[in-house]
Order: structure tokens, then sequence, then C-alpha cells
């Protein structure tokens, strides 16, 4: 992955920051990656937490497929209220490209709601979640678990931002295996024990 070094954080209003908090600061200030915001317009998009997000890019305009290596989808409190179809139609191209997709929390009920999910293992914050979701077709390949990466796409529920920031890691590569597995294991169990 390291010929390509553009990540994009999809933001909507209302973003979960902390959700991808560790996979976008690591990447990006100690890696070759550039982490860039994208969205439906140039509007700032505010998080859940209040901060406010500049917008680097545009989904109808991107045309940098070449030098992306992965689109990261926090969840927020807008997935389930829209449908986002310009948003899937961009997916579609990345997925088309095999740009990995790491998506968390309400983003995997995007994902659901446009497909992505019928063909590739995946979880999300429960199955009655996704079943609810008229063109849902993947019950058969849901995993209760915390990450699920299968096919080039990264699902994770809303208590798995440790995990998912580690499973992006490994995906892009940002630092030797060992050097991963020690983050991991020290932002999962704790620096002092």
């Amino acid at each position: 992955m390291k010929n390509k070094n553009e990540l994009l954080l999809l933001l909507t209003d209302r973003w979960c920051d902390w959700e991808a908090g560790y996979a976008i600061a690591v990447a990006n200030s100690f890696s070759d990656y550039t982490v860039k915001t994208i969205a439906m317009d140039k509007s700032p998009k505010k998080s859940m937490g209040g901060i406010r997000a500049e917008v680097d890019y545009i989904v109808g305009d991107y045309q940098n497929f070449e030098e992306l290596a992965m689109i990261i989808i926090p969840g927020g409190l807008s997935w389930e209220e829209n449908d986002y179809e310009e948003l899937a139609e961009f997916v579609r191209l990345a997925v088309k490209e095999n740009i990995p997709i790491a998506a968390i929390c309400g983003a995997t009920l995007f994902l659901c709601r446009h497909g992505f999910l019928d063909q590739v293992k995946h979880t999300g914050d429960s199955l009655e979640l996704f079943q609810s979701q008229k063109n849902y077709h993947g019950e058969a390949l849901y995993v209760p678990a915390q990450v699920v990466v299968d096919g080039g796409i990264i699902t994770a529920n809303e208590t798995a931002a440790v995990e998912f920031a580690y499973r992006i890691f490994q995906i892009l590569e940002v630092d030797s295996e060992e050097e991963i597995d020690e983050w991991y294991d020290k932002f999962q169990k704790g620096a002092i024990r």
C-alpha cells in the first residue's frame, strides 16, 4: 500500500470523531500517509464532539484514485437518517478500483443499505439493525465480532475504535508488524500493567 499515500476520511454532519481518531492520527503523523477529508459538499462538517472539520474534496469531483490507499468512514448520527446515494456511488467507484474501505458503527449501516456487505463477511452494531434494512441480503455473512476484515472491507462495531485502527494499520503497513502489534497491545490493555 506504500505506493499510494492518500487516506480519505469520509465525513457527514455529526460524524463520530473518536471512532477514526486513532487510525487517522497515527497514519497522518507517524507514516508516509496523508489524511484528507471528503464529503458531499465543501461546507465544514461538525462532529458529535463539536469539532469543525474543513472538507478537502467533494465526492463528485474526486479523481485521484491512483494515489488513494483507503477510505475511512466513521459512524455518526446522520447515517440512519439519510440514504447518501452520491456517497454510495463514490464508494462503488473506489471498490471497483480495489481501494480498501474501512467503516465503523453507523457507517456499516450505510454499507449494508447499499449492498456492500452482501458478499463479504462483516460486522456492525447488530445483526437486527442490518436486518431492518430492506435491501440487506448478507445475514449469512454477519459475524458477531468487534472487527471483521474481508474482501477489502473492514467493518467494526461502535465499541471497536482501537481494533478498527489496528486492522487499518495492518492493511496500510504503517509500521512493522511487531510495532503495530505492540501499539495494539498497549492501547487495548493499557500502558501500565
